[in-house]
């Protein structure tokens, strides 16, 4: 009896490090969204589900014992209920709410085992306490004083940074004393506050999370159903009987201008605004006409309205005006405007530019 017991033992060993291979595995899969990482997942979901089953089997914890009474290599084994909450958290193909609930109910079983073998610091027992009072209201933020909300997130922090320097310390021990018992029992331990100070943040979390769930319209089954098959339709190309690739809408919407329904009571009083035309064919028409109005007359035809409204001046000068041309035989012309020219340039450099305006100068 002794040795099929030794036997389920040492197989619990052996299946919890090969959950927490599995476990680890996720950590080198970049998109936790892939079909890969999700199938990696359910199968490290479904390995440490098997520990806890063969952990309840083997009745390796119990409500009469102390944590003294847990045998060292035995401690590692508390934190199953905290890697399966860790784990469920991740799924990305169940529902969201269950998943989150899913997720509550295992750190809810790990700080409910930690606390029956009096496990929990006073600080964590205190959290603990306050979360069984109001699981919907939990927050480790519980003060709406800024200043001790701030002071709350520095302290857990600090807590946070001094747990995992501890860990990492005793993980590097020289192998000597990683085989000590007190050694590896000090591992586990450290590792467990660690977990439980994730675990209430985890916990603040989801809850959160389940607000704002809670917040969002509810979809009907059918209508989920309905979205469902149209996005395996537009994934896979399947065409639908209500499904168009037409861009302007049908004849029927426009004559309705995008409203349903009769335009008149029976009492003949209207019951939404209306445009009466001249004929079906004219809407029609306009339906493919270009987006840019298009000339009305001709360029001969707009002249002339210009030319009746007064846009255009006719006369202002002799017929065949501009510039006259000199004759080079009449000499005394010619002489005439030389003079003239020879003036100007005799009257510019004796008044230059400027020298009239005496009045301003400095």
């Amino acid at each position: 009896m002794e040795s099929s017991s030794t036997e389920q033992q040492s197989s619990l060993r052996s299946l919890f490090t090969i959950a927490n291979n599995q476990r680890h595995k996720l950590d080198s899969i970049p998109d936790s969204s892939s079909s890969v990482y999700q199938d990696n997942l359910r199968a490290a979901i479904a390995a440490f589900h098997e520990c806890r089953q063969l952990t309840e089997k083997l009745t390796v914890f119990s409500s009469n014992e102390t944590e003294d009474d847990i045998a060292s290599g035995d401690l590692q084994f508390l934190l199953i209920n905290y890697f399966l909450g860790q784990l469920i958290k991740g799924d990305s193909v169940t529902n969201r709410k269950t998943v989150l609930q899913l997720a509550q109910a295992a750190y809810e079983r790990y700080l409910k085992l930690l606390d029956n073998y009096d496990m929990l610091s006073k600080a964590d027992s205190n959290l603990y306490q306050r979360y069984l009072s109001g699981r919907d209201d939990f927050s480790l933020l519980s003060t709406s004083d800024p200043t001790a909300r701030r002071n709350t997130k520095i302290t857990r922090y600090k807590q946070e940074q001094e747990l995992k320097l501890k860990l990492e310390y005793l993980a590097h021990v020289p192998l000597a004393l990683q085989n000590d018992d007190a050694a590896s029992r000090e591992i586990y331990l450290a590792e467990i506050q660690l977990c439980t100070h994730n675990t209430f943040h985890a916990l603040d979390m989801i809850i959160q999370e389940l607000k704002i769930i809670s917040l969002m319209p509810l979809t009907s089954p059918v209508r989920e159903a309905e979205e469902q098959a149209e996005d395996y339709r537009r994934r896979n190309g399947v065409p639908d009987d209500n499904f168009s690739d037409r861009l302007d809408p049908p004849i029927s919407q426009l004559l309705s201008n995008g409203k349903a329904g009769p335009i008149l009571s029976k009492d003949g009083k209207p019951l939404r605004p209306f445009t009466l035309l001249d004929s079906r064919q004219r809407l029609r028409d306009g339906v493919f006409k270009l987006d840019h109005a298009l000339p009305t007359m001709t360029m001969d035809e707009y002249l002339e309205e210009e030319r009746k409204r007064g846009g255009i001046v006719d006369g202002g000068g002799k017929p065949g005006g501009g510039p006259q041309q000199l004759d080079e035989d009449d000499m005394d012309k010619a002489d005439s405007e030389t003079m003239k020219a020879r003036e100007w340039d005799e009257y510019v450099e004796a008044n230059p530019k400027g020298s009239g305006n005496t009045l301003n100068r400095g």
